[in-house]
């Protein structure tokens, strides 16, 4: 599935220039090669480094925080978007930021054809493969370290690509969802299932107290690295909320998009198609 030598960009890697003007508070910053890391400013160049040291840092303990940090709820949620993708035989699936495997099991298991996980971090990539091979192994499924800014497959390759908890971590938002688009073939369909904006005001203070102060809690008991789920919840606040990512999906050239909030928004799923 990875791509053997140069792939053409497509008009819509093309329109994301990461010299653009931003078009959203909510993105990262990158005017003057600044960019967010949760609540801080660090480089352009800086980020991607330090996102990697995170994920390195809680690769070990990545599936026991998910399931203590969301009480569980984390798993329904990727029932919930998996229903939502339907798998087919036929179709050929990429799963960006997808190192844990969790996204390609469920498609596996459904009945959805081929699969190349690919993700930034070699450390979380060894943690879903050797957790797939414990359960069996699946040779349909093939492991892949790569940047979802600059997807080493090539153009109209694929008839799905998914992200679930992935895109916040990207530096640029736009060139890595006009990558996902480049890469699928004409009638493919993109999926993005990340932590959105509740929709319900009496949650605020609550999921604040619990994003900012139980949240690090967990993180410095559990996988000793309090930082790290600090970023997290920090990254949060920075993403885009449902509105602005429909309109960011539109811009690189995907059609009928639409969303579906999950938990009053706590998290959403985000679809749309290349025509």
């Amino acid at each position: 599935m990875a791509a053997d030598g140069k792939k053409a960009k497509s008009a819509a890697a093309k329109a994301a220039d990461p010299a653009a003007p931003e078009a959203s508070a909510a993105d990262p910053k990158i005017r003057g090669g600044v960019t967010d890391f949760g609540f801080a400013e660090v480089s352009v160049e800086e980020k991607s480094a330090r996102v990697r040291e995170v994920f390195d840092s809680v690769a070990g303990s990545y599936d026991i925080m998910n399931d203590l940090m969301s009480l569980g709820i984390h798993r329904v949620w990727k029932q919930a978007f998996a229903d939502w993708l339907a798998p087919r035989a036929g179709q050929r699936l990429l799963d960006v930021a997808g190192g844990t495997g969790d996204i390609a099991t469920l498609w596996r298991k459904r009945g959805g054809g081929p699969v190349t996980v690919c993700d930034i971090n070699a450390e979380m990539i060894g943690v879903g493969r050797d957790r797939m091979m414990r359960a069996g192994g699946d040779d349909a499924v093939d492991w892949v370290v790569g940047n979802a800014e600059d997807l080493p497959l090539a153009d109209g390759s694929v008839d799905r690509v998914t992200i679930a908890f992935g895109l916040r971590n990207v530096t640029r938002i736009d060139r890595a969802l006009a990558e996902m688009t480049r890469v699928l073939r004409p009638g493919g369909r993109f999926m993005c299932l990340e932590f959105s904006r509740p929709t319900q005001p009496w949650l605020d203070p609550v999921y604040d107290t619990y994003s900012f102060k139980v949240l690090p809690w967990l993180g410095d008991r559990i996988a000793k690295d309090r930082e790290a789920y600090q970023y997290l919840a920090e990254s949060i606040r920075r993403f885009p909320d449902q509105q602005d990512l429909a309109e960011r999906m539109r811009r690189v050239g995907l059609e009928q998009v639409k969303w579906r909030n999950l938990s009053a928004g706590i998290a959403a799923i985000h679809s749309g198609w290349r025509l």
